[in-house]
C-alpha cells in the first residue's frame, strides 16, 4: 500500500478469491468505496475469470496461492467454498494479506482459532463478512436497544422462510460436512443478527433441525432457542423449503431490498424438478451464479427499500421494534411511530468500510475473527443440540468490539 499512500489518501488494493454469488455481490461495494481499488481476482474455472478480466482489466489467477503472492494486492476477499476457507485464509494471512472472510469462517473452532492466530502473528486485519448484521435496519435496531430509550431488551426473534433449498446448488452446499445446509449457510446470518442486537454473549442454545427432503439430505430448517447471559431469550427460525415465504410478512420486500415476485407459487421447487440429467443442476448453478452468468448480471444496486433478512422483532420493557418497508416501526408506550432509513448504503458497503478503517485507521473491526468464531460456535451448537436433543452451553462468546 506504500505507493498509494505516497500519492495522498491511502488506497487499499483488493482482490476477490471466488467469483460465485458472494464474490459477484461484493463488487458494487468495492467499486463504490472511494479508496478501494480492485486489482486482481482468482477462480478455479476459466469462464468466470476470463469474463472478469475482460470487464475489469485486472490481474487474474486460476490458483489462489498465486493470488496471495501477488505484489499488487493488499487485501483479499475470500468467497470460496466454506470447506476451503481455512486453507485459503491461512495462505493469504501468512503472506501478509489482510482478509475479509465469508461466513461461516471455518468448519471447526480449532480452524477458526488457527485463522485468528495467523492474523495476529502477521499483524494483519481479519474481518468476517456477515453482511446482514451490517445492514442499516439491523444497526438501527441495535442502536435503539443500546440507547435504553425503550428500557431493557426482553426478547428477540428472527424468522425467515425462503426457497433456499431448491435454488440451484453445488454439492458442497448440500453436504453438512462441507459447510452446507441452512444452519451453516443461513443460520450464520440469523445468529449474527441476534447476537449483534442482543450484545453478543449467548449463554446456551437448544435447537432442532429438519431434513425433510431425502433428495437434498442436509438441514433445510431449524428452530433455535438462544439464551443470553443476562437471561434474555431469542429465537431463530428458518425454513428453506419454498412454501410460505416471509416476504408475505415483510411488506413484499426481500433480502436485498427488492420487491419479491410472488407470481408463481413454488417456482424454485418446480424448476429444479423439471431439470433432466445428473449434471443439469450443477450446470445451471454455474450458469446462474458464476461471474458472467445470469446472476452476476443482475447484482442489485441501490433499492427503494431497506433489505429484510426475514422478520426481525426486538421487544424491550417499554416497546417493540421491527422493520417497515421504509425503515423501522417503533411501538412505544403511547404510540407507534415510523423511523425512515436511507437506502444509500448496503451491508456490503459497510463490510468493505470496516476492512478499510481497520487497515488504514487501525480501528478494531467489530466483525473480527473472534466475533466470527463466536458465531461459528453457535452454528456448531445448534447442530449438536439437534443431535443430542439437549441444551448446549457456549464458552467462546464475546461482546461486539464497539460495546
Amino acid at each position: 500500500m506504500a505507493e498509494a499512500q505516497a500519492q495522498g489518501t491511502p488506497r487499499l488494493r483488493l482482490a476477490i478469491a471466488g467469483l460465485g454469488t458472494a464474490g459477484c455481490m461484493m463488487l458494487p461495494a468495492v467499486h463504490k468505496h472511494p479508496h478501494l481499488q480492485l486489482t486482481a481476482a482468482a477462480d478455479v474455472d476459466a469462464d468466470p475469470i476470463e469474463h472478469f478480466q475482460r470487464d475489469f482489466q485486472v490481474e487474474i489467477h486460476r490458483h489462489i496461492a498465486d493470488l496471495c503472492r501477488s505484489p499488487n494486492v493488499d487485501a483479499i476477499y475470500i468467497a470460496t467454498p466454506t470447506h476451503l476457507h481455512t486453507e485459503h485464509a491461512l495462505m493469504a494471512l501468512e503472506l501478509g494479506k489482510h482478509v475479509v472472510l465469508e461466513k461461516p469462517m471455518a468448519l471447526t473452532l480449532d480452524d477458526a482459532e488457527a485463522i485468528i492466530q495467523a492474523a495476529e502473528r502477521h499483524g494483519v486485519q481479519l474481518v468476517v463478512g456477515h453482511s446482514h448484521s451490517f445492514e442499516r435496519p439491523i444497526r438501527a435496531i441495535r442502536e435503539i436497544v443500546r440507547s435504553g430509550e425503550l428500557g431493557r431488551l426482553r426478547m428477540l426473534h428472527n424468522w425467515y422462510f425462503t426457497d433456499w433449498m431448491y435454488r440451484p446448488r453445488h454439492a458442497g452446499e448440500l453436504d453438512t460436512q462441507l459447510g452446507g445446509g441452512v444452519t451453516f449457510r443461513q443460520g450464520s446470518h440469523q445468529f449474527d443478527i441476534i447476537r449483534m442486537i442482543g450484545g453478543g454473549l449467548v449463554r446456551s442454545v437448544r435447537a432442532m433441525t429438519g431434513v425433510w427432503d431425502a433428495q437434498r439430505s442436509t438441514e433445510g430448517s431449524h428452530v433455535v432457542y438462544l439464551e443470553f447471559e443476562d437471561g434474555t431469550p431469542a429465537t431463530a427460525v428458518y425454513s428453506g423449503y419454498d412454501r410460505f415465504h416471509t416476504t408475505e410478512l415483510t411488506f413484499g420486500v426481500g433480502e436485498q431490498g427488492q420487491l419479491a415476485d410472488s407470481s408463481s407459487y413454488g417456482r424454485a421447487r418446480q424448476a429444479l424438478r423439471a431439470l433432466q440429467g445428473a449434471d443439469a443442476e450443477a450446470s445451471l448453478k454455474r450458469a446462474s451464479a458464476q461471474y458472467g452468468g445470469t446472476r452476476s448480471r443482475q447484482v442489485p444496486g441501490l433499492t427503494p427499500h431497506p433489505p429484510f433478512y426475514g422478520m426481525t422483532l426486538a421487544s424491550c420493557e417499554h416497546g417493540d421494534i421491527r422493520q417497515s418497508a421504509d425503515g423501522l416501526l417503533i411501538y412505544g408506550e403511547h404510540d407507534r411511530r415510523i423511523m425512515p432509513l436511507a437506502t444509500d448504503e448496503t451491508g456490503r458497503d459497510a463490510v468493505v468500510s470496516e476492512l478499510y478503517d481497520a487497515v488504514v485507521h487501525q480501528h478494531p473491526p467489530v466483525h473480527s475473527g473472534r466475533w466470527g468464531k463466536a458465531n461459528l460456535e453457535v452454528c456448531l451448537a445448534v447442530l449438536e443440540s439437534a443431535r443430542q436433543r439437549q441444551e448446549i452451553f457456549l464458552s467462546h462468546q464475546i461482546a461486539p468490539q464497539d460495546q
